[in-house]
This record gives structure tokens, sequence and C-alpha cells, in this order.
């Protein structure tokens, strides 16, 4: 053993002091280009992609960048964290761009503002981390463990603060996975976040010169086909059940996000909306009929000629779930206006609303009105008034569909937007219009975020889209049925039952907030056992 260990172990080292070398003589301007490119190539492991071996090589390359290029000097080492976290932010959300070329005309221009504002905005969480686990390294902390404990509490807080915008954080890498997404069930996606870069970052480990700190670094790497395995063997001890004598049929009209809401097109579109829910998906007449976010192209709870048509076509039987525009009330002067899930019933009486409660900065209200508007900046969704925030409830409990748990749109990124202490759905509800995106990565990865709510909370679930991806997922997350983007289609399903009792649906982000102390305990005590020495720093002037 021995014998093969020790030509490994220098081969190994010659490595680290190679690379070393080539780094300590790189350019500023060289290194800044490259920092930029890891980011830019650790985006690709974001859905569709799904390159999420690529992370195994740029994170500990970045890491040791990091490490020899002027880390003692806080503003430094930020400025090399934000560099990559641009670079990974503006890869993994360049989709957004794809909603300005709708009415080009009127938004392009504000295109590179949205996006690489955004990214610019963003990667100031990694900046911060970057800067902090490099002080914590120069302090003996080894930097596998520092490094993913730093940005994934600085992931965590992204998802929160400010509202929140938790869209392409690095543990959606594992929806490539295969079984390793199960891990969600306890740890969640913040959790899996800490995982899949601890995991990354073990080569750090292993060119390390103490012995604890590379078998170590094995453990942690041995712990993702363990995690693998189990992901897989948990998903078949949950074979899919489904709720007894409920078949949903899901719409997906297609329609383009620039045609919907002219007033020419209303009639048209109406029509063709019942008219697909009369076509025949699967041999079983659906029992309950989804309709995608705000497509309805008029203030359908207020119009008697709509609500007549609708119980003729609901004939008295079917349940209707649609996304909608509502507002407050026609009386008054200045209506408050909502994005909404209303239920009807078989005689189209509302028995159920829901009012998005976490609305799109940008497209559904403008943050910072008084500064942005002055500057010609306006949201992308054209009301009279910005949208506003609904209270609620989370899950309606609906007769003879059970109780449902509510997401429009975006609040399917959110880990906290499904109820689960309050009252336990029965399965989960998602309704969007992705077609403000194309066919670009934007679909994908909304859909590959729905199925972590899916995994965390144990319940099925069914998500209609205007223009794809449409699907009905099981309780892991598997789908059972869904449709392509881009296209006309009419899917008929089962509805899947919930699991018992996830550990996540129990405890929530407790368990990532305990890892995160585990961590942090773990890289105090090794800080004070281990003193690695520190590296010759290469002076970098701008």
């Amino acid at each position: 053993m021995t014998v093969i260990a020790f030509p490994t172990r220098l081969f190994m080292l010659r490595t680290a002091q190679k690379l070393r070398k080539n780094i300590s003589e790189l350019t500023p301007i060289k290194m800044v280009a490259l920092v930029l490119v890891l980011g830019l190539l650790s985006g690709l492991s974001m859905p569709p992609m799904g390159l999420w071996w690529i992370l195994f090589l740029t994170f500990p390359i970045f890491v040791t960048l990091v490490g020899l290029r002027g880390s003692e000097e806080f503003r430094v080492a930020f400025l090399w964290g934000w560099l990559f976290g641009f670079g990974y932010l503006l890869c993994a959300l360049h989709w957004i761009g794809f909603a300005f070329l709708v009415n080009a005309e009127d938004f392009l221009w504000m295109m590179p503002f949205a996006v690489g504002g955004l990214a610019t905005a963003l990667a100031i969480y990694w900046g911060l981390a970057v800067a902090i686990a490099q002080k914590g390294v120069r302090r003996g902390m080894p930097a596998f463990l520092v490094y993913p404990l730093c940005i994934g509490v600085a992931e965590w807080l992204r998802g929160h603060l400010f509202t929140g915008f938790p869209w392409a954080v690095p543990g959606l890498a594992t929806d490539a996975l295969g079984g390793v997404e199960q891990l969600a069930s306890v740890i969640g996606m913040n959790g899996l976040t800490v995982m899949i870069l601890l995991w990354a970052a073990t080569p750090l480990g292993l060119f390390a010169e103490d012995r604890t700190i590379r078998i170590s670094s094995l453990v942690i790497l041995a712990v993702l086909p363990l995690s693998w395995l189990w992901g897989e063997w948990r998903i078949s001890q949950h074979p899919t059940q489904y709720l007894d004598g409920q078949v949903v049929r899901l719409v997906q009209p297609n329609f383009s996000p620039d045609d919907k809401w002219r007033n020419d097109n209303a009639r048209a579109i109406f029509d063709a909306l019942i008219k697909l829910s009369g076509q025949d998906g699967s041999g079983a007449e659906p029992t309950l009929i989804v309709w995608p976010e705000s497509i309805v192209p008029f203030l359908i709870d207020e119009s008697v000629d709509g609500k007549k048509e609708l119980r003729s076509f609901l004939g008295g039987r079917k349940i209707l779930l649609t996304g909608a525009v509502r507002r407050s009330s026609p009386d008054v002067m200045i209506a408050k206006y909502f994005t909404s899930i209303l239920a009807f019933d078989g005689q189209a009486q509302i028995i159920g609303i829901y009012d998005k409660r976490h609305l799109v900065p940008g497209g559904e209200y403008l943050p910072l009105a008084w500064l942005l508007e002055p500057l010609g900046f306006r949201k992308v969704v054209n009301v009279p008034e910005s949208f506003t925030e609904g209270s609620g409830p989370g899950v309606l409990t609906i007769s003879g569909v059970g109780r449902v748990a509510m997401q429009i749109c975006y609040e399917a990124i959110f880990p906290a937007s499904v109820p689960s202490w309050e009252t336990r759905p029965d399965w989960l509800l998602n309704v969007t219009n992705d077609g403000w995106f194309g066919n670009s990565a934007g679909p994908y990865q909304h859909i590959a975020q729905l199925r972590m709510r899916a995994i965390e909370q144990g319940v099925g679930v069914v998500r209609v889209a205007n223009t794809g991806v449409s699907a009905v997922l099981d309780a892991t997350g598997g789908y059972l049925i869904q449709s392509e983007v881009g296209r006309v289609a009419v899917l008929d399903s089962q509805v899947p039952k919930a699991l018992e009792w996830t550990v996540f649906s129990l405890i929530g982000d407790l368990g990532v907030l305990v890892a995160f102390s585990v961590l942090t305990g773990l890289a105090l005590w090794a800080g004070r056992i281990f003193k690695e020495p520190r590296l010759k720093q290469v002076e970098t002037k701008f």
C-alpha cells in the first residue's frame, strides 16, 4: 500500500507546486480573465446543462488562485470572490435577458442593466464570503471546509435578505446527480449547496500536507456515492401513489406574451382555452382543469358573460383552477391588483382565492420606483398599477380536491413557500408563465427548483406553464408526465399523494443551520490544530 501511495502523493505535490508556480506568474489582467472564466464555466453546472462535475475543477482552482494572489488584503480577496460570483451568476441567469426581447422596441435597452446589474449585485454575497473565508484560511482553517461554509451561509442569506432571490444556488447542480438530490428531504436546497461545494473542494484537502486533512477529504468525498445509493433506495421505497378518483387536466396553450393582453385578442384567447380544455388528453374525463398564470386576458371574476360560459363548460362537475389577474374592488378610485389563482366550482362560483405573496422584482413591481421611473425604467408586466402582495392562505381546502398548497410562478424558488406546520398539503400546485423566456435555460431551471420543493416536502406537484414545462411530479420529484417547451399541450394525469412528513418539512432550515454550526466548529478546531504555512504572496496592483 505504501509503495503505491508514495509515488501518488509525490505526483500530487509536484502537480500542486507547478500549478502554484504558474498562477504566481500570471499578470493581473490574465488573473482577472481566468477568474471570470472559471465563474462562467461554473454556471454550466445549472440545468439544463447540468455539468455538475465542472465544479470539481473550477472551484478548487479558484480557491487556489485566491490563496496565492493578494489574499492578505480583504478588499482583494473580495474582488476575486465578486468576480467569480459575477461570472457564475451571469452564466446561470443570462436567460433573464430573453424577457426584454418580447417587446424589444420598448425594453431591449434595459437588458444589460437588468441582467448585468442583477449579477453585479448578487455577486457581492460571493465577494464577502470569499474574503471572510480567506481570513479563516490565513488562521489555519482548512480551505476545503471554510470556503463551502462561508459560501453556503452567503447563499442562504441571498435567499432571505431584501425579499430574497435564491435562484441558481449551487445546490441546484444536484438536479443532474440522480439520487443525491433526495438529500433535500433532510437538509433542503441550502444543505445541498454546502454538500456540493464540500465535495467540489475535496481536491484542496487531498493536496494538503497534513495526513488528517487528506483523510478527512476522502471521507467527505466518499459521502457522495453513498448519498446517491441512499437516494436511489429512498425512491425505490416510495412508489407513486395517487389520490382516489382525481384526474387533472393540464392546459398549456402556448400563447405569445406580447399578444396575451391585447384587447382585441381576449375573445380568441378565452375561446382557445375552453376548446383546449375540452380536448381528450388520456381518455378519462378530468375532475380538475388547470390553466396557467394570469392566462385569462380580462378580469374573469368580474365578467358575467365569462362566468356564464365557464358554467356551461364546467357542466356542474368539473373544478377549474386558473391563474388570473384580479382587483380588490371595481368601485374604488384606485384599486389594488393581484396576480392570483381562482378556484371555480362546476357552477362557475369562486370557491377559493390565492393571491401571490412573493412578487417578481422588475416584472410585477418596480423596486425603487421613485428613482428608476424618472430614468425610463418600467416593470415588464403592463397593468395600471404595480401588483400588490397577497396575504395567503398558502393552502386552500377545496371540496373534492383536498388541501392544495398554492404557488404562482417564481414562488417555487423559495423553500419556505410550501406551508408545513399550518396545514400539511395533499399536493402542490404551481402555475406560471415562462413564455417571456422562450426556449432558454430559464424554464428548465424553474421546474428543477420546483422538483426540489417536491423532494423537500414529500408532496406531489402539478405544474402548468403557458409555454412549458408543464408537468406532474410525484412526491420524490420524479416526472410522471411532462410537456415540451414552446408547444401546445393538453396533459391528463392522476394526482399523486403526499408522503409522510420529511425531516425537512418538520424542521425546515434548522438542519442546515446545525450543519453551518458543525462546520464552523470543525474549522475553528482545525485552525488550532493545523497551522498551515503561509503561502507566498504575489503583489497585485490595479
